[in-house]
């Protein structure tokens, strides 16, 4: 009898802990809703938003208002406003915007056409008209007046609908005793949030734009109604790419007839900005012209480098720091891209002031849309992260890491024209180091980044009081290692070194060869990089090829 009864306790006991914790859930629930009621409930790709946003959403006739923080947050983090136009610019997929503040009018991908509102300022918010932002965004928006819930759905992404087989209640919880927060007929059509496989309710968004949970089997007919857009990548492995360097004075290079095992890439040098004025100017012509034929028939891609080093700090500074400079170089690439039916480019903006780091990026943000929209790679050139400002520090490896679609480390240098004591232009451990700091620091997809390569070195000459005599750059192809000298191997830098007297001088040489290029290209399977870029073209022995390419397989 006491057994009976004890029993009896305990479930009564366990019935009222239920209880109580279903009121509590409930309660929290219902603080939640009071957090939003009264307000318009945003939906942002069957997510309720509402009570993470920093600002309401607003309708005034019609228009529907999203403030600009609330956009940056959840859709375009690189969303600013340009003090020079007094415009807000948004930069998202293939897509580059302006609207301003008085004029209904908004330019999108350089065509500029009238819309029924512009950006409004509401005491410290600004706000955009999402309602006619869709080109935008690529975004589907319906504001549903009955329930105030406004839904925002992304156009690339998958969308699958379903029908209920009966009456039933939609649940905040995937639970029974969950508060209910919209009821549907039987034979509805609601859109699947998620498969509810594992737990037996399924995540549901009904056409009231209400989000909540039914059971999983009370569902029937589902169907994908939009499938999810997938960009197609130009190279599908590794990027096994060459710069292919040559003077804007000179004819590009006759590579009729060769071919070059395992490249996929080809990078020549067409465009520099001009030292006078900083247009976007090229040396293609008939040779390069010839040049992209060559590289297409024998499969590879064609990514010019457009360089600013004729033009200079300064000038590159004054485009940089100009939006409407920057608009005109980037429409004069778009031109050219298309002039000239190449594959994609290689910026190389080298020597830019520290100052101009953020303008910097603010162009390879603004240029990335232009190039998606034609389909074309951007790949961009930075220097290992160190202290130097206008060689280093200028580079906000992470923005730029973010954006484009690869970030090429020129692992190159290590000591170089500045250097004030003689050593290797690459070793392994310098350049392994400088790529943890990209990928740990800078927080970059290792997938995204291309290793840049040297195909030669420095012979240095020095005293006998240990100055610097000479630094003369040696091209793989051309090393040569007198009779009487015995290479030695250093294990730390993962190449051979020379040393020999020159008189009363001193010789030295950190060698760079296939076997040290081996060793660099083992980096990108141990860190699992996109591939490798050399510097290049015509420097190299003809065996180096074989090993990047049986390298970058692994």
């Amino acid at each position: 009898m006491n057994k009976s009864r004890n029993i009896i306790i305990k479930v009564i006991v366990v019935m009222l802990a239920l209880l109580i914790i279903g009121f509590i859930a409930i309660k929290a629930e219902t603080l939640i809703k009071e957090k939003t009621d009264g307000k318009i409930n945003l939906i942002i790709n069957n997510n309720n938003v509402t009570a993470r946003l920093k600002n309401e959403v607003k309708i005034d006739d019609g228009i529907i208002y999203v403030s600009m923080d609330d956009i940056k947050n959840f859709f375009d983090k690189y969303i600013y406003i340009e003090e020079e136009t007094n415009e807000i610019i948004t930069t998202y997929d293939d897509k580059i915007a302006s609207i301003g503040f008085d004029a209904n009018k908004l330019t999108l991908n350089g065509s500029t056409k009238k819309i029924s509102a512009h950006a409004l300022k509401d005491n410290d918010a600004v706000y955009m008209p999402i309602s006619e932002m869709q080109d935008v965004y690529n975004i589907e928006l319906k504001n549903i007046e009955d329930t105030k819930v406004i839904t925002i759905d992304s156009l690339d992404r998958e969308q699958i609908s379903a029908d209920t087989k009966s009456k039933m209640s939609i649940k905040s919880k995937g639970r029974f005793f969950s508060k209910t927060v919209d009821k549907v007929q039987k034979g509805e059509t609601v859109i699947l949030v998620d498969n509810g496989q594992d737990s037996g309710w399924t995540k549901i968004r009904t056409q009231k734009g209400k989000v909540g949970y039914v059971k999983a089997n009370k569902l029937t007919d589902i169907t994908t109604i939009r499938e999810a857009k997938e960009r197609t990548k130009q190279i599908t492995g590794k990027v096994d790419m060459f710069w292919d360097y040559y003077s804007q004075y000179v004819k590009a290079p006759d590579r009729t007839g060769q071919t070059i095992e395992g490249v996929n890439v080809v990078s020549p040098s067409f465009f520099y900005l001009d030292k006078n004025d900083g247009n976007l100017k090229d040396n293609v012509g008939d040779a390069g012209i010839a040049y992209v034929n060559w590289a297409h028939s024998n499969g590879y891609k064609v990514w010019p480098m457009i360089a600013n080093a004729e033009a200079g700090i300064k000038i590159t500074s004054t485009i940089l720091n100009s939006y409407t400079k920057r608009q005109e170089l980037i429409e004069s690439i778009v031109q050219k891209c298309a002039q000239y039916d190449i594959d994609g480019i290689n910026v190389d903006f080298e020597n830019i002031y520290e100052a101009d780091k953020d303008k910097y990026s603010r162009f390879i943000i603004e240029l990335m849309p232009r190039m998606l929209e034609m389909g074309m790679v951007t790949s961009v050139d930075v220097t290992a992260p160190d202290g130097d400002p206008n060689w280093s520090l200028c580079f906000d490896r992470n923005v730029l890491g973010d954006v484009a679609d690869y970030l090429v480390f020129m692992a190159y240098d290590q000591y170089g024209t500045s250097s004030t004591k003689p050593g290797t232009t690459a070793g392994l451990n310098w350049v392994e180091t400088s790529l943890k700091k990209i990928i740990d620091y800078d927080q970059v997809d290792t997938q995204k980044i291309i290793l840049g390569m040297p195909f030669y070195t420095r012979q240095w000459t020095v005293t006998a009081d240990g100055q610097i005599k000479d630094r003369t750059v040696v091209s793989m192809m051309n090393i040569k290692i007198p009779n009487n000298v015995e290479k030695q191997w250093d294990d730390t830098l993962k190449q051979y070194y020379i040393e020999y007297a020159s008189g009363k001088n001193t010789v030295k040489m950190w060698i760079e060869d296939g076997t040290s290029i081996k060793e660099k290209v083992s980096l990108v399977s141990k860190y699992n990089l996109g591939g490798t870029s050399c510097w290049r073209k015509d420097m190299e022995t003809s065996n180096v090829w074989t090993i990047i390419k049986d390298e970058l397989s692994k």
